[in-house]
C-alpha cells in the first residue's frame, strides 16, 4: 500500500493516497538511480503501478508541483540540493514492447533502447538499430530526439502519447513536438507513457549484425565501464564536440572527483567520489577553455536538474 500522511518523518504527502496503488518515497535519495552516482534527493518520488495510476496521481496533483520524469538516469547530472517536487520513476509496467504490424512497435516509456532494438530485431524490423547505441528509455529519447550513429528520433516516431502535469492522456504526432538536435517542444512536466516507432521490413540476422557492429563500436570508442553520463556536449554544427573538447587541452582534465573522459573526450566521469557540483563544474570548465581556444560555446546535451 502506497503511504500517505503516516509515511517517514510523518512528513504529509502532496496529494491524498487512498486508492493509489503506486510507491510514493518522501526525500528519496536519486544518486543510485543516475549513471554518475551522484546528486541529492528528490523531494518526493513516485513509482506508478500502472498509467491509470499515474493519470490518478498527477490529476491530483493538478500541476501544483513540478514533475520531472526519470528513465536509466544516464544523460542526467543531479545537482547536489536535491531536485524539487516530484520525481516519476516508469517501471516494469511502462517497459513493454509490442509489434503492431505493419513494422510499427508500440513502445512503453520505460523501455530501453537495447529492448525495443532488440524487439525490432526479433519482428524483422529494420531502422532502429541505432537504439541499440542509446543509453536510455524510450521516454527520455522521445524528449529530447535521441540519436546515434546517423539516426535520430525523428526519423522514426510516428506519435507518442504523454501525460501532462495536470494528469490529461494526450497523443501528439511526431511533427507536433517541432523536433530539432536533440530538442523537442514537449511542455515541462510532461511525462511521455509510449511512443510508436516505424521500421522497414528487415532481416533478423541482418539487424542483429547491425546492431553488434553499434554495440562493439560503442565498446570500443566509450568509456561504459565508468560511471559517466553519455554525451556530454552537442556536436556544433560541422564538427564534434570531441575534437574541440581536445583541442582546447581537456583530455584527462578534473575537477575534484570528476575527470573528462581519456577515452572519449566528451565523456565526463566520476572518477568515485565526485560531487555533482564538481561534474557540471567541470563542464562548464571545459566549455570555457573550448571557447577560448576556438571561439566555439558548446551546448550542454546532459540533462542539469534540481538545486545546487
Amino acid at each position: 500500500m502506497a503511504p500517505d500522511c503516516a509515511v517517514e518523518g510523518a512528513v504529509a504527502a502532496p496529494v491524498p493516497m487512498d486508492s493509489v496503488r503506486g510507491s510514493l518515497t518522501p526525500n528519496a535519495p536519486l544518486a543510485k538511480l543516475v549513471w554518475f552516482k551522484a546528486g541529492g534527493a528528490a523531494d518526493w518520488l513516485f513509482e506508478p503501478a500502472d498509467l491509470d495510476d499515474l493519470r490518478e496521481f498527477l490529476a491530483r496533483l493538478r500541476g501544483e508541483l513540478p514533475v520531472m520524469a526519470l528513465g536509466l538516469g544516464s544523460n542526467l547530472i543531479v545537482r547536489d540540493g536535491g531536485v524539487p517536487g516530484v520525481v516519476v520513476r516508469l517501471g516494469k509496467a511502462f517497459a513493454t514492447v509490442v509489434d503492431k504490424g505493419e513494422h510499427v512497435l508500440r513502445c512503453g516509456g520505460g523501455a530501453s533502447g537495447i529492448l525495443v532494438s532488440s524487439s525490432a530485431r526479433d519482428a524483422g524490423i529494420a531502422g532502429l538499430e541505432f537504439l541499440r547505441g542509446i543509453p536510455g528509455t524510450v521516454g527520455g529519447f522521445v524528449r529530447m530526439n535521441g540519436g546515434a550513429y546517423g539516426r535520430e528520433v525523428a526519423d522514426v516516431l510516428l506519435d507518442c502519447e504523454v501525460i501532462l502535469p495536470g494528469g490529461e492522456l494526450v497523443r501528439l504526432p511526431a511533427a507536433d513536438l517541432r523536433y530539432t538536435y536533440r530538442h523537442s517542444v514537449l511542455p515541462e512536466g510532461a511525462v511521455v507513457v509510449s511512443a510508436r516507432l516505424q521500421g522497414t521490413p528487415g532481416d533478423p540476422a541482418e539487424i542483429g549484425a547491425e546492431m553488434d557492429r553499434i554495440a562493439q563500436a560503442r565498446e570500443e570508442s566509450q568509456p561504459l565501464r565508468t560511471k559517466t553520463g553519455g554525451s556530454t556536449f552537442k556536436n556544433p554544427p560541422d564538427d564534434k564536440a570531441w575534437r574541440l573538447v581536445d583541442a582546447a587541452g581537456c583530455r584527462g582534465l578534473r575537477k575534484g572527483g570528476a575527470q573528462v573522459s581519456e577515452k572519449h573526450t566528451n565523456f565526463l566521469i566520476n572518477t568515485g567520489d565526485a560531487t555533482s557540483a564538481d561534474i557540471e563544474g567541470l563542464g562548464e570548465e571545459v566549455r570555457r577553455r573550448v571557447y577560448a581556444e576556438t571561439g566555439v560555446m558548446l551546448e550542454w546535451e546532459i540533462q542539469r536538474v534540481g538545486r545546487p
